[in-house]
């Protein structure tokens, strides 16, 4: 099975957090510092913390790229096929109204979300030695 429960919140709290979860779990870092992240850009944006370009937007500023999910079966393809097909590396999943992490294979979410269809994901680009990118 490629999901593992996983909720940062501090007080253990799951519904309408998505963002900032999948936020801590891609930067490594605790709930409260993705929170913060997400209000100041929030705040510069005029838009609320959990919006799709807020959280685009620190992702961005975090050294993450956007791509798309191939056209090839986009009602088929599911979070757990996606996780299991990207064993290495950072991945967001974004999963109609939810996001989702995926670090090297394993889907990081409050829920068991690998039935999901992702739509698009964001991912962090690790160059090779000649500074191409492994991902591609």
């Amino acid at each position: 099975m490629a999901y593992t429960y996983y909720n940062p919140n501090p007080l253990g709290r799951f519904v309408r957090d998505c963002v900032p979860r999948a936020l801590a779990k891609a930067l490594n870092t605790d709930w409260e510092t993705a929170k913060v992240l997400l209000a100041n850009a929030s705040f510069k944006m005029g838009d609320m913390e959990n919006a799709d370009d807020v959280l685009s937007a620190v992702l961005r500023q975090n050294g993450f790229y956007r791509d798309i999910i191939p056209n090839t079966c986009p009602d088929c393809y599911t979070a757990e096929d996606f996780a299991n097909d990207h064993q290495e590396g950072t991945f967001v999943l974004y999963l109609g109204n939810h996001f989702a992490t995926v670090v090297d294979g394993v889907i990081y979410d409050s829920w068991d979300s690998s039935s999901e269809i992702p739509q698009y994901y964001w991912y962090k680009k690790e160059n090779d030695i000649n500074g191409n990118d492994k991902r591609r």
